[in-house]
């Protein structure tokens, strides 16, 4: 594809062109690059004239599919836009939602305006304003825009799909805002306290208003759209933050003042069930709705008091990626076989453990799901129940009821359960009831807060469990973190990579070198120029084998421990990670940030 210097002027680069780019002129600036070939230019000349004519030359030529002369691969609107940004010597913009302020390139210009001229302010500074179009050529709406924003403009080039889309969102979230906030009149920066008193009164600042149904309801889809996990509204003194986690990286996505937010967080909890007037001590609560796909999604709602306001978070449990298979998760060949062998046994306690936030939960709700047949009881405690599935028993401790988790497994006893999950381990009660469910022959699920697999021993014995009965009763172990995965679309071959870095990660083991396949996350539109979409587990199983029992009944060291279940063919986190970088799918860099060095 031939460049074209973006700081040339349009004149230069199409001196006879001006106003609205028709599809045919396109084509013909394709074929005079060399982008497509005179023969193909024909024949999408024939198709062209069949295609709609109401639609732009860009979307016109992607819909009939014109074959690129290079590899024939049809020429999809991002590369036709691209091409149209060189012609023009403007920069191609592929818009990220989650870097536009929509409330203030909204008052930049007006939503009926945008839609006339067919552009989306994307950007607004002290110093100019950015704005997308789709047709480089018209240049007569730039002075006004410059006129009433007494800033200058910059024009960049985008998706006529995208201008549209993103047109309506950012202006109807924008309206929404005002409109709750307008609603609120002097109510927009009271206290919640105020604001329940006023709407006993008849103000309407509140979970109900129509305004703030609109923002709930857009911030969801949005999360949904944008692969979120997690979202943040966190109060602040001046604005309201609202951010999310997507791969594992907090994204500011818009900022609203502190009555709307409230108003916000009293619509979330209103349909979470939860106590809308309390916010001086945290809360729990959930909520089900639908993606734009129509899938039923489940969320888990947290609120805690702080200096300016409840923080609330809303996790999302999307069950797509709790039916994964187990290479899907993470797992190699060599620990999913060992993995298998675990959960086929009859009785004994498998712990799943790690940090906050490391995909426990979704592996033992995959897991789970796997062995829950019809032929089984699979039974849950949980604090609380993240994800709702038929196929389970779930129960949630109530501790205000004095009913925790020994309570709840004493209780599971008696109920003929052949597999038991509990949430968590956190006492020698409830490690009690674990050994116990154990002895008796069931299969015992749980989590527990370890470094690594071997850990988690030391911890058992800390709590006060006999090393005799974990000998007796413990079948494995595993450890797990997550880490980004490397983009598909811009991932390249690191050919500087430093083998010796390899070495000194995974020291004293070693990698064979000519397996090595480093890459380097380069950043593109699709992973919002990070070079990582996604995220996938690596693991650390530690399948307890006569020698190890011996090891724990006979009270040796952490290290030793270590030492016996690597030669029981336990491959470390650090070691672990560190192969999937070998095989390209992550970087060493997220690896040595995710796992403990070895030891």
């Amino acid at each position: 594809m031939k460049k074209h210097s973006r700081s040339a002027p349009l004149e230069a680069l199409a001196p006879r062109h001006h106003g609205p780019v028709p599809w045919h002129l396109l084509l013909q600036w394709l074929r005079e690059d060399g982008v497509v070939t005179p023969e193909e230019a024909e024949r999408t000349a024939r198709r062209c004239s069949q295609a709609e004519s109401a639609q732009p030359a860009l979307e016109r030529l992607a819909g009939v599919g014109v074959a690129r002369a290079s590899d024939g691969a049809a020429l999809g609107i991002e590369e036709l836009t691209r091409f149209l940004a060189g012609r023009a010597g403007l920069h191609y913009l592929r818009i990220d939602p989650l870097k536009v302020d929509a409330g203030k390139v909204a008052e930049t210009m007006s939503a009926s305006y945008a839609e006339r001229h067919k552009v989306l302010p994307v950007q607004a500074s002290a110093a100019e304003v950015v704005v997308a179009t789709s047709e480089p050529f018209i240049t007569d709406w730039v002075s006004e825009v410059e006129r009433q924003a007494r800033r200058p403009v910059r024009c960049v080039v985008a998706s006529p799909a995208d201008i549209r889309r993103y047109t309506a969102e950012f202006f109807a979230l924008a309206k929404s805002v005002r409109a709750a906030q307008k609603s609120g009149g002097a109510a927009g920066g009271a206290s919640f306290e105020q604001l329940v008193e006023l709407g006993k009164t008849g103000r309407t600042l509140d979970a109900n208003d129509q305004g703030v149904i609109q923002v709930v309801d857009w911030l969801w889809q949005y999360a949904f759209n944008q692969r979120a996990s997690d979202i943040h509204l966190e109060p602040r003194r001046e604005q309201g933050v609202i951010r999310f986690r997507i791969d594992g990286v907090l994204h500011p996505v818009y900022q609203v003042p502190p009555g709307v937010m409230n108003a916000i967080t009293a619509r979330v909890k209103l349909l979470g069930r939860m106590d809308v007037v309390e916010r001086r001590r945290p809360q729990d609560g959930r909520i089900k709705t639908r993606n734009p796909a129509g899938d039923e999604i489940e969320m888990r709602l947290s609120t805690l008091p702080t200096a300016f306001g409840e923080k609330l978070v809303m996790r999302i449990f999307d069950p797509e990626t709790a039916v994964k298979d187990l290479a899907a998760l993470g797992f190699t060949a060599h620990d999913a076989e060992r993995w298998e062998q675990l959960v086929a046994r009859p009785n004994g306690i498998i712990l799943v453990t790690g940090p906050t936030g490391s995909g426990k939960t979704t592996t033992l709700y995959s897991t789970l799901r796997r062995v829950a047949t019809e032929e089984v009881n699979v039974s849950t405690i949980e604090d609380p129940i993240e994800n709702i599935d038929s196929r389970l028993n779930q129960t949630q401790v109530q501790p205000q009821l004095d009913f925790g988790f020994a309570e709840g497994v004493r209780a599971l006893m008696r109920q003929d359960p052949d597999i038991i999950m509990i949430g968590e381990i956190r006492d020698l009660e409830t490690a009690e009831m674990a050994v116990q469910a154990a002895l008796t022959g069931h299969l015992v699920f749980s989590t527990l807060h370890t470094n690594d697999a071997p850990s988690a021993f030391t911890r058992l014995m800390e709590l006060g469990v006999p090393p005799y009965l974990l000998g007796a009763t413990l079948l494995g172990v595993l450890a797990q973190r997550l880490v980004r995965t490397l983009c598909p679309l811009c991932k390249r071959v690191d050919e500087e990579a430093s083998t010796a870095l390899l070495a000194e990660a995974v020291r004293p083991w070693k990698i064979n070198k000519g397996n090595y396949r480093p890459y380097q996350a380069v950043g593109c539109v699709e992973c919002r120029m990070t070079g990582y979409r996604g995220r996938m587990g690596i693991y650390e199983l530690l399948a307890v084998s006569d020698a190890f029992r011996a090891q724990v009944q006979g009270g040796v060291t952490l290290a030793e421990l270590r030492k016996q279940a690597m030669a029981d063919g336990m491959r470390p986190l650090r070691l672990a990670g560190a192969l999937r970088a070998a095989d390209g799918l992550t970087t060493l860099a997220e690896v040595i940030a995710a796992t403990p060095p070895l030891q």
